[in-house]
């Protein structure tokens, strides 16, 4: 008797599971059972897909940004930074720092075939351009061996494609502080040959920056032997907080160093409010089907009223009469939650081919990569994160289950059974 009636005994599980399979006329307790499960599902599997695929978003965000514009910058606050290959030799020295590049960056207008528009010209060497894979793996055919002297420059593809030139053809770059004549400062304006185009997947990127050689860079904003900064690349670049200080004593004393965070700070954190209200958003979906659990299990209570009182005659206490009704609802639960946990794992791994499928029976273009500049859905499941969703679903279900099963432990025998 004592093996009976210690908690969650067999008898409760029993009991429990034999009320998960109603009978004919208790058809409509089991069907909102099955939505409470269903609604369960759907909630984690959509947070579980959405997490990761925003991840992935962020990832290739993160990475094609980094890739163009470094991990971090060494300025000078008083102006431009001077003697920076002695600087940039300090910096490389400095562990975890794996690429440093002086640059040369100033807002001009390119102006081609009657179209004018507003580019960021960024002096950079040949080398150091090659080095930066985000741009060098998308350059036309040949850029890079004409990438030299003082006429060659290498163009964004979209700006390209705005002002209607390609490799070969000329753009004339007008930069507001030029010459000093006895008449004042006149703009400088200089054409150039475009030595080819890249396209980095990125609208802001690809259709306002101009690369030039460094030297010629010096020359058009009469920079002399100065540049504008140096540009590093790190191993770690959510770990670039701690590369701060010693890049700064490799640096000098008059030098500031800027991170990536500080200078996409508003995007990423655009990025991840939008995360955290999409999971907001999704968890609602939980939320209502574990009410569908309480009102499942309270109907089922009001239902087996006689039976419940029943088992109280027979010696069932209380604390076996709740947890027969927590089994049962935390089984809609747990069942739910794991079904939705192995649904999402695998729609997110191939959230690629589906998107091909779907496009292909619908006729329509999912995520077309000229607006989304992604080539293929991209996906990034994070174990934390799915670990939460897992830990939240199963939670709700069983706060869910509380009342209706304090309801059901609270009823009184005597009065269930005077109307039967």
């Amino acid at each position: 008797m004592a093996a009976a009636t210690r908690p969650f005994a067999p008898f409760e599980w029993m009991v429990a599971l034999r009320y998960l399979r109603p009978k004919r006329r208790e058809a409509f307790v089991s069907v909102i059972s099955i939505i409470s499960l269903v609604g369960i599902a759907l909630g984690v599997a959509a947070l579980i897909i959405v997490m990761a695929v925003m991840n992935g978003f962020r990832h290739e965000l993160l990475s094609r940004i980094l890739g163009l514009n470094g991990h971090m910058a060494v300025e000078a606050p008083a102006g431009n930074l001077v003697d920076f290959d002695a600087v940039a030799a300090r910096v490389r020295g400095v562990p975890g720092v794996m690429r440093v590049a002086p640059i040369i960056t100033g807002q001009v207008m390119g102006t081609a075939g009657g179209v004018s528009l507003g580019v960021l010209v960024r002096g950079m060497r040949a080398q150091d351009l090659k080095s930066l894979s985000e741009v060098s793996r998308t350059l036309s055919d040949g850029a890079l061996e004409r990438y030299h002297g003082g006429d060659a420059v290498i163009v964004g593809g979209r700006l390209a494609n705005q002002l209607r030139i390609h490799p070969g053809d000329k753009i004339t770059l007008i930069a507001p502080r030029g010459d000093v004549t006895p008449f004042g400062v006149t703009p400088r304006v200089k054409s150039y040959t475009v030595a080819g185009t890249f396209n980095v997947g990125i609208a802001e990127y690809d259709q306002t920056f101009v690369f030039m050689p460094l030297q010629e860079a010096q020359l058009y904003f009469n920079l002399d032997d100065k540049v504008s900064g140096l540009e590093i690349m790190v191993k770690d670049p959510d770990s670039v907080g701690s590369l701060i200080e010693p890049v700064s004593k490799a640096a000098g004393p008059y030098s500031r160093i800027v991170t990536w965070q500080d200078m996409n700070m508003s995007l990423f954190e655009a990025v991840e409010v939008e995360r955290n209200v999409m999971f907001l958003i999704l968890s609602l979906i939980i939320l209502v089907a574990a009410l569908n659990i309480i009102s499942g299990l309270y109907m089922l209570v009001k239902d087996k009223g006689a039976d419940i009182a029943v088992l109280r005659t027979m010696g069932a206490t209380r604390g076996a009469v709740m947890r027969i009704f927590l089994i049962a609802g935390m089984s809609i639960g747990i069942a739910g939650t794991l079904t939705g946990w192995l649904l999402g794992v695998v729609i997110s791994i191939n959230i690629e081919p589906i998107r091909q499928f779907l496009s292909a029976v619908f006729g329509i273009v999912l995520f077309p990569p000229d607006i989304y500049h992604l080539t293929r859905l991209p996906e990034i499941i994070d174990t934390h994160e799915v670990t939460s969703v897992i830990l939240m679903a199963l939670t709700l279900s069983f706060l869910a289950t509380l009342y209706p099963s304090w309801r059901a432990a609270r009823l009184d025998p005597v009065e269930a059974l005077r109307y039967e």
